[in-house]
Order: structure tokens, then sequence, then C-alpha cells
């Protein structure tokens, strides 16, 4: 399989955001010690155009790069190659960060890149079942040597729970509609492919709800993907063990692509931006002053030339922050 195919999502202003931290030497682990190679970590690593792009542009810098998905290391991995030992993939998900870093011997960062779009390798492959457009068995499991897969939630989980996911993570408003067809049908036969979960979705809503917003389908399969991956459990925790590790001067770039993620992002970032000095004082004392400095201004979109050239990068929403200073002690 090539990679050509694989375009970095607002890989230029993802560079950019990350530049003034890589483009000098980190700070030393140890005081009085000369300044250190700066360490970029790429928590979604993918096919590794990201990567590829950072330690190129970053001549210096040591990359870390983690990912779920066996295949996914291994075709990147060849990618890098050239790179030599300037790149170290890590079998990992990202809120494994921490111990990463600890295993790695690496106490501060210097930037930090995620990428929370699922990557084109698992969309591509048909028989990772991601894609609603062509069928596939329901797997949708990033690292398919662990966990259930997406027939398994259908086919055991109550209908209450159905519900509360396709409503939480798919804000599909028909949630009901569609598990009581998914119930009455898994009753007959238990699902194992994806064409048949699109077909019973189209004919399960109402024909004002199928001309708007794209497949039907598409909500239900966010839905089971963020389940099947604990994707946002995952996230509430990696995120700030992120800027927990970034150096003073670090940096931090977090693509989303839907409302749930990006929200949990912005909740991170505006909560380290904060001045959590209780209201009154005078003088702000310097634990309560922000740790965080925001590098966007809400959260930017790609250009309608990235989306032309890119359909992927369309719901693409980029966040960045500067770490300003330590935790309080």
């Amino acid at each position: 399989m090539s990679n050509t195919r694989h375009v970095p999502v607002m890989l230029q202003r993802c560079l950019d955001l990350l530049a003034p931290a890589l483009e000098r030497p980190g700070e030393p682990s140890n005081p009085g010690a000369a300044p250190e190679t700066p360490v970029v970590v790429d928590c979604t690593l993918g096919l590794g155009g990201h990567s590829e792009a950072l330690l190129t542009r970053f001549p210096t810098a040591r990359l870390i790069g983690l990912d779920r998905d066996k295949e996914a290391l291994r075709l990147s991995g060849e990618r890098l190659a050239p790179f030599g030992d300037r790149a170290t993939l890590v079998h990992a998900v990202y809120d494994e960060l921490p111990e990463v870093l600890d295993r790695l011997g690496i106490r501060r960062v210097q930037g930090v890149l995620f990428d929370l779009g699922v990557s084109s390798m698992q969309l591509d492959e048909a028989d990772r079942g991601f894609a609603y457009a062509q069928d596939a068995p329901l797997d949708m499991r990033m690292d398919q040597t662990t966990g259930i897969s997406a027939a398994e939630v259908l086919n055991t989980y109550p209908p209450g729970e159905l519900v509360r996911i396709l409503r939480m993570y798919g804000e599909e408003k028909q949630a009901r509609r569609i598990v009581s067809a998914v119930v009455r049908e898994r009753d007959k036969e238990p699902f194992s492919h994806s064409a048949r979960l699109v077909e019973l979705i189209r004919d399960a809503l109402p024909q004002a709800a199928k001309r708007t917003g794209g497949n039907p389908a598409k909500r239900t399969f966010q839905a089971l993907r963020i389940e099947v991956n604990g994707e946002l459990s995952v996230l509430e925790r990696a995120i700030p063990a992120a800027v927990g590790r970034l150096a003073v001067g670090g940096r931090i770039a977090v693509l989303a692509y839907q409302s749930l993620e990006d929200r949990l992002v912005k909740q991170v970032f505006a909560a380290g931006a904060a001045n959590t000095a209780p209201a009154g004082l005078p003088v702000v004392p310097e634990e309560y002053q922000p740790r965080l400095k925001l590098l966007t201004r809400g959260a930017e979109l790609p250009t309608e030339e990235e989306v032309a050239e890119n359909r992927r990068a369309a719901p693409a929403r980029l966040r960045g922050a500067q770490r300003i200073r330590e935790d309080a002690s």
C-alpha cells in the first residue's frame, strides 16, 4: 500500500504553531547542564505524514511517535526510516504518553501534536469497517489486537445503552428509532457487516432526516467508533497529561474533527489559561497564575484550498497552546 495518498491535515499551520518551541534547544533535565535536543511527540502517528514533516523542518528535533494501530506503526516506520534514531515509534494509546516518556527517560518535551481523525489507512482499508460507503466487517478497533468490535457493541449492548451512545457520541437525534430497528433485527440475526447496518439506518429514518448532513449512517458509525476505542475517555486523560509534560515554552497543537473532541480540548486549554485566584485579590500570587497561553483565537479552520485538495480536512478544528509557567509545587 502506498503512502502517497495520505495528505496530512493543516500541515503547514501545525508546523508553524510548533516552530517557536522546536527551533531552539530544549530545557536541560539537570540544572546547569547544556541545552538538550528538542523533543516533539506525535501522539497520533498514523501514516507518519505530520511526523515526516516535523523531522524535516526541525533537523535538530527528536520525535516520539505513538499509535495503537500496529499496521500504522509498520507503515510509518518505513516512511520515517531515513531519519534513523531521531524517530522513536511506540505501540501505545495516546493517554499512555507519561508512561512512554518515563520509559524513555524523558522528563519534559518541547512539542506535542494530536491529529484526532481516523487515519486514511483505517478509512481506506475495507476490512477495518470504519467506512459506511463500502461493505465490511463491523470491527472499527484501531488496535485490532484488543477490545470489542462494533458488531459486539451492536449485538450485546442493552437498548438504553445503545441510545445513550448514539446520542452522546454521534449527536444522533433519531437514536431511539435507529436502536429499535437494531434490536429488532439483531434478534433475527446478529450484525456482522456494515452494509446491513447502513441499510437499516436508511430505512429507519424519516425522510426529512435523510435530506440533511450527508450519509444518514455517518453519526451512528462515529458513535460506534468512539465507543469501541474509548476515544473520549482516552482524550480526557491524554490532553491534560500532554500539557503536564510540556516544558515551559513548549507548545501543543490539537486537530479535532467533531464537536465533542473539540469541546474537550477547548475546556482543558481554557482551564490552563485561566487565572484561578479567588476574586478580589489585589495581587495574583504565582500559584494562581495561568499555566498556558492560547495560540489560536477559538478553533482555526482549514482553508478552502486545502478542503478542495483534501476533503477529509473539511471538519478539522485546530487549537494550540503554549506552556508559560510550571505548576505550583
